[in-house]
């Protein structure tokens, strides 16, 4: 279900796959050849969520943002980079991703965390708010510690997750047209 918030819908690129059983609310911008799957909710009605390119939301997941105030005049929306995979139900609230991560099924990342460029974030996994996570590490635990650097294997399937969602969106977007 894609639809408005106050007259503001999502804008999806024509590559991009959207389980009929997802929820897509208001300003929401995802990039070529990205994908979200079935149950994952995304509001994007107090601040907006922009998603890169090749990027999948897995099965489950929750996006939000949090909204502006007189404390935080720009509030905290969340945008999440290229080739990043975001595991089962994990939630994503008010943070930035950089690109080629990979979020662990059932991880939480709150409030202004800052995750950089290729990370592995562990399957449960809490990333408190405020919390930025320095590229090219393994981060797990509740909260959140780094636990080594990733291997040269581990940065190399930062980028192949991504593109087997990019392929399987494909053959999803190939069977619903030929259905029609």
């Amino acid at each position: 279900m894609i639809r408005s918030y106050k007259g503001i819908y999502p804008k999806l690129e024509k590559s991009v796959y959207v389980d009929e059983s997802a929820v897509l609310v208001g300003d929401i911008t995802l990039g070529e050849d990205s994908s979200v799957w079935p149950l994952v909710a995304a509001r994007g009605d107090v601040n907006y969520i922009q998603i890169g390119e090749r990027t999948n939301i897995q099965d489950g997941s929750v996006l939000h943002l949090t909204r502006k105030s007189a404390n935080n005049p720009e509030g905290y929306p969340l945008i999440i980079g290229d080739d990043v995979t975001v595991g089962h139900k994990v939630m994503l609230h008010g943070c930035k991703l950089g690109n080629r991560i990979l979020v662990g099924m059932g991880a939480i990342v709150m409030d202004n965390a800052i995750v950089e460029d290729d990370v592995i974030i562990g399957g449960g996994a809490l990333v408190p708010p405020n919390k930025k996570l320095e590229s090219g590490y393994l981060y797990v635990g509740s909260p959140v510690k780094q636990a080594r650097p990733l291997t040269d294997s581990e940065l190399a399937f930062l980028k192949i997750s991504a593109l087997n969602y990019v392929e399987l969106k494909d053959d999803y977007l190939a069977e619903s047209d030929s259905a029609k």
